[in-house]
């Protein structure tokens, strides 16, 4: 029985207190658990103290030893049938990636052993707690769970269990915000059923799936059975597709759990993106190598806001189903490759330009002016230098076993350096118009510093901090797989795009005053000679200030209003990919100053090497 199945764990210490288990005693007795109950799988808790692990495979719990026992609850020994004891010490558990991998292997646990004759009382247990760890303000923190196939885990354990579903009066309907179960009596002369779902996604609404079993599968039918139904609308996010592969997503998960007999369905799916019409492919999850296989469904209908798809039911291979789009972007090699050559050239740069800065200072700043374009210089070189090394990291952290507190860490500072180099950025902008309009206006070098440091690192560390402070506490700081500001749930981009584009649209004023005060001298004026030489002199002006006040960020609009077009984005990552050269190359190397000092440092040294 189950007394004798779940033995208390012994500790073992490796660095860490944690448990494991008599793997030889677990198998010898595994055969006797075919009568396994709920209070007897719980019982263990008080035993175990500081750790939740259930000791089924042998293994230590997921994340931090006490993490889960602490949330979990000493147990209960009055488990009843439907095991509704557990569910609220789960429920006030944080579903942070430890608890998650734990509530997971429970639910699988579940469904290997305590599967057989399912009521309505186990599948609402069941489905409270699966709906804890698919809610979708919490589906981003999936992307920090070790197991990276927790979320196919979690698909067939709970497919398991709804296969056992019993149905009372011939049907059955039990409904939490991220998990739905119907289920219904079918035989063949039963006309042809259907399985409607409107479900929440996120807080902005709600998305829909339709499944049909049609009338001529029914047919197919030799005796009485039942056909069940679950659907996901955030699971799609967690099972992702391939690496390689860019497509996402894009509608609930339907599950369906039909006899053998039948082996075609239609399945009606919402889009999550409705924008554009965007290339759509109906696929199913492939159990057995846990990945979306086109194979098993091919698109009916297609319009900009639903997907029609007729799909091949298999109970031991297709059991789920969904649609997958290509993303709005375009991927190419190109542009990875125009993105590492890029960044690896612009830091080199950046180095280069605040070596060369670090050389030629006490000569190029005898001047207030002076003195304040340099300094400008210098903060936009380092803020966009510190970015990009992180902006690498974060990729990298992303694109291994994702730790959360670091990728919160490298969010926030990424945010605090992108923003810091869109404010020098503005800072230069507001003293190139104190230069140009306010002429016999003076300002000391220690009111500028302290208005320069306020604007340039003073208002990107408060935005920083009220976006962390306002949007971790649900969950919504980070997007779902990558170590960047969340979008679609809490809208946390903002911080970062409106500050930067408010940014742009003020330093393009200051380019267009720069061309007009530029330009005034010809005007009047009917020598070609003076045209031509006012041309020269407006076009270098706007060539110098575009990289310096961040314009080349502003052809990222262009990449929304044609998110498709490969020639923008192409465009878009050449000019900000190479900002640092750009900035090495207008901001100092091409500063007449600077030029005469490096040729006679190169000059000098020369001379003492020769001598």
């Amino acid at each position: 029985n189950g007394a004798i199945c779940i033995q208390p764990c012994s500790p073992s210490f490796h660095g860490e207190t944690s448990f494991v288990c008599e793997d030889r005693k677990w198998q010898m007795l595994s055969d006797a658990c075919a009568s396994l109950d709920v209070q007897s799988l719980f019982q263990v808790r008080k035993q175990l103290g500081t750790n939740f692990g259930l000791c089924l495979e042998g293994k230590p719990g997921h994340g931090k030893p006490g993490d889960v026992a602490k949330h979990f609850g000493a147990g209960n020994h009055s488990c009843q049938a439907d095991f509704s004891c557990i569910v609220s010490d789960i429920l006030s558990s944080p579903a942070i990636p430890g608890n998650i991998a734990d509530i997971v292997e429970l639910l699988n646990k579940i469904s290997v052993l305590l599967s057989e004759n399912v009521t309505r009382g186990k599948m609402q247990s069941y489905s409270r707690i699966a709906n804890h760890i698919l809610n979708s303000s919490i589906i981003s923190n999936w992307a920090f769970v070790k197991d990276r196939n927790a979320g196919s885990v979690l698909l067939d354990s709970v497919n398991l269990f709804a296969g056992n579903l019993l149905l009372r009066n011939g049907s059955e309907s039990i409904q939490e915000p991220f998990i739905a179960t119907k289920g219904y009596s079918i035989h063949r002369n039963t006309s042809g059923k259907s399985f409607d779902f409107s479900m929440e996604f996120n807080s902005t609404g709600n998305i829909t799936g339709h499944v049909v079993i049609p009338e001529e599968e029914l047919l197919r039918l030799p005796r009485a059975s039942k056909a069940i139904s679950v659907a996901f609308p955030t699971l799609g996010a967690i099972l992702e597709p391939n690496r390689l592969d860019p497509a996402f997503v894009n509608g609930m998960v339907l599950s369906v759990l039909l006899p053998e007999e039948l082996q075609n369905i239609l399945l009606t799916f919402e889009k999550l993106n409705k924008l554009g019409q965007v290339g759509a492919q109906c696929v199913g999850w492939h159990s057995a190598e846990r990945r979306w296989d086109p194979q098993a469904c091919e698109v009916r209908a297609h319009n900009v806001t639903t997907v029609v798809c007729v799909c091949a039911h298999r109970r031991r291979t297709y059991r789920s189903f969904s649609i997958l789009m290509s993303p709005a972007a375009p991927r190419s090699s190109v542009l990875d490759y125009i993105t590492r050559v890029g960044l690896g050239l612009s830091i080199f740069s950046l180095v280069l330009c605040l070596v060369i800065e670090a050389v030629v200072w006490h000569h190029v700043t005898k001047t207030e002016i002076t003195y304040m374009r340099h300094f400008c210089l210098v903060n936009i070189a380092a803020s966009l230098l510190v970015a990009d090394v992180l902006f690498i990291l974060a990729a990298i952290v992303h694109n291994t076993a994702l730790n959360y507190q670091l990728c919160v860490a490298a969010t926030f500072f990424l945010h605090f350096c992108y923003l810091a180099l869109f404010f020098w950025m503005f800072t230069l902008g507001l003293l190139i118009l104190y230069g140009l309009l306010l002429i016999f206006f003076k300002i000391t070098r220690s009111i500028f510093l302290g208005a320069a440091f306020s604007i340039g690192y003073g208002c990107p560390l408060v935005i920083s901090i009220l976006t962390v402070a306002i949007t971790e506490p649900k969950n919504g700081y980070l997007r779902s797989g990558a170590c960047w500001l969340n979008w679609y749930e809490t809208k946390a981009l903002l911080a970062f795009v409106v500050p930067a584009l408010s940014i742009i649209a003020v330093n393009l004023i200051v380019v267009v005053v720069v061309v007009v005060k530029t330009g005034r001298s010809s005007v009047g004026e009917g020598c070609k000679s003076q045209d031509l030489s006012s041309v020269i002199r407006v076009s270098k002006n706007v060539a110098l200030l575009t990289p310096l006040l961040g314009l080349t960020w502003g052809f990222g609009l262009a990449t929304i209003i044609d998110s498709r077009s490969l020639a923008f984005h192409i465009t878009f990552a050449l000019l900000n990919a190479f900002q640092g050269f750009f900035i090495l190359l207008f901001g100092t190397l091409l500063d007449r100053k600077v030029l005469i000092l490096n040729y006679m440092n190169i000059f000098y040294t020369l001379r003492n090497c020769s001598l």
